[in-house]
């Protein structure tokens, strides 16, 4: 059976940073706003914590940043639920969305109650898309092996669950994400018998720009280094994992260095014992119900495409709006 809520002035797709500040600042102007989000609860990707019943037993903290703004966005969340104003739509899958005379249709799937499944479906004349973006992946030997995951999925099983995923944990891939990855695995006691950057320091040189213009961001980094060097991981940039051995799941990698063009270079391979491989080549943006409603898309520095926006988040169809990573992957 499926059940239709027609109440909402702005359907907000993604309760991740973007979402949940669109949602708070459309509440702040009157709006009723539908928030729909597939997890069970908010946050998106970068707050994401233990479902609120286990909170208090699955300490990560230590693992976020901007909590202080997190909670203020949820007391304003729980402020404008208790007006009547916010229609709060948690563990609720959108799989579709098509845009109407007088507005958008958002097809979703409620999974609060699994494994039984009922179909939901939203509208409004306003939609906001905040999706988010994924884990790049490129296909190596062994990739499907049990045991190998995504960088974004080690950190959701720390961040969401407590759950260090393995002992002896390699990693591989580029860009700074790797970092705080392998931190919090080493913190929490895994081994992390390798971290693998494609990417060699003169890269940063070549583009110091972003980093001169976020400090903080610098000073982030050097954190992780320190936290790598205490816990004694090896740092190998213009380096890669190059395939995964194993037979019911993986139990080493094969790495080598790296040319000029990415090519591995011949007599470089060496073995690493692993039980758990995380990989990750930056990020895509989610633009998977924004492309099929016709807005302008556009290239982004990072090579990326990403839905075209003006300095108000309006996309080129009437209605629709779109914020954070389908933008522009940048972080929170």
């Amino acid at each position: 059976m499926g059940t239709t809520g027609e109440t909402a002035d702005l359907v907000v797709v993604g309760a991740g940073p973007a979402g949940l500040a669109a949602a708070v600042t459309a509440l702040a102007g009157g709006l009723r706003v539908a928030l729909v989000d597939s997890a069970g609860t908010v946050g998106g990707q970068y707050w994401r914590h233990p479902p609120d019943t286990a909170r208090a037993a699955i300490p990560t903290a230590d693992l976020h940043h901007g909590l202080r703004e997190y909670r203020a966005l949820r007391e304003a969340l729980a402020a404008a639920g208790d007006r009547g104003r916010l229609d709060l739509r948690l563990a609720h899958h959108v799989w579709s969305v098509t845009r109407d005379d007088d507005g958008f249709t958002v097809h979703t799937v409620d999974r609060r109650r699994a494994p039984e499944e009922t179909a939901v479906t939203l509208r409004a004349p306003r939609l906001l898309v905040a999706t988010g973006a994924y884990d790049r992946q490129l296909p190596f030997p062994g990739w499907d092996l049990p045991g190998v995951l995504t960088l974004g999925g080690l950190q959701a099983l720390l961040k969401g669950g407590g759950v260090v995923a393995g002992d002896r944990v390699a990693l591989g891939g580029t860009g700074p994400f790797l970092l705080p990855v392998a931190a919090a695995l080493a913190a929490r006691g895994a081994r992390v018998v390798t971290v693998c950057e494609a990417a060699g320091p003169s890269a940063w040189l070549r583009s110091p720009g972003p980093l001169l213009r976020n400090p903080a961001k610098g000073a982030e980094g050097a954190r992780y280094g320190l936290t790598l060097a205490r816990h004694g991981v090896r740092f190998r940039p213009r380096t890669a994992i190059v395939a995964a051995e194993g037979t019911d799941r993986v139990t080493s990698v094969e790495i080598a260095s790296l040319a000029a063009d990415g090519s591995p270079r011949p007599g470089t391979q060496r073995r690493v014992e692993a039980d758990t491989v995380g990989v990750g080549w930056g990020f895509v943006p989610q633009l998977d119900l924004l492309v099929p409603l016709g807005c302008a898309l556009a290239d982004s520095d990072d090579g990326n495409t990403v839905v075209a926006v003006d300095a108000g988040q309006r996309t080129t169809v009437p209605g629709l709006y779109a914020a954070g990573e389908v933008c522009g992957v940048g972080g929170a």
